[in-house]
């Protein structure tokens, strides 16, 4: 009786994701070298990945389709490198990804590719310099709100940089 009940569980589980992992990545940095290896390696071992690269149309703010995809995946690994965060795109997924770990249960994968996650969390070094710029331009437009955007990109990083890493 036990097996079934937890089967049912199992069942709802599986029926609750779309996805089994969510890529978060600077594509610059990473698309044709470990992501594009990760995700083939997920992929042959039948684990179902949500691949921007081909569903979404790249403007300045993160699109509904990855906001869906992030919502409908188990897992999400957050690929940080060396000029991830000059991307205002991956670091609204990196929020979007943290939000969801609390109000969904989605569980966060840290990977540290060339960078070191100190520097990841005190947001130092190239993530120091990537700040920098955005918080310029936002203060140089008088933009309140752009600011804020700013804010919670910095707990974001910080928080995702203190997860246990596997």
């Amino acid at each position: 009786m036990a097996s079934s009940s937890s089967f049912a569980s199992n069942s709802q589980d599986r029926a609750r994701w779309k996805y089994d992992v969510f890529l978060s990545f600077r594509g610059a940095d990473t698309r044709r070298t470990f992501t594009s290896h990760l995700h083939e390696g997920l992929k042959n071992r039948g684990i179902f990945t949500f691949q921007d690269d081909k569903l979404v149309d790249h403007g300045n703010s993160i699109s509904e389709e990855i906001v869906k995809g992030i919502e409908e995946s188990e897992v999400a690994v957050i690929v940080f490198s060396k000029n991830y965060a000059t991307s205002g795109w991956c670091l609204d997924e990196l929020v979007k990804i943290m939000k969801c770990k609390v109000e969904n249960g989605q569980i966060v994968i840290p990977v540290f590719y060339d960078v070191d996650p100190s520097d990841v969390r005190h947001q130092r070094g190239r993530f120091a310099e990537a700040f920098a710029k955005h918080e310029y331009r936002y203060r140089y437009m008088d933009d309140v709100e752009g600011m804020q955007k700013v804010q919670g990109w910095r707990t974001a990083l910080t928080a995702a940089a203190n997860l246990k890493r596997i």
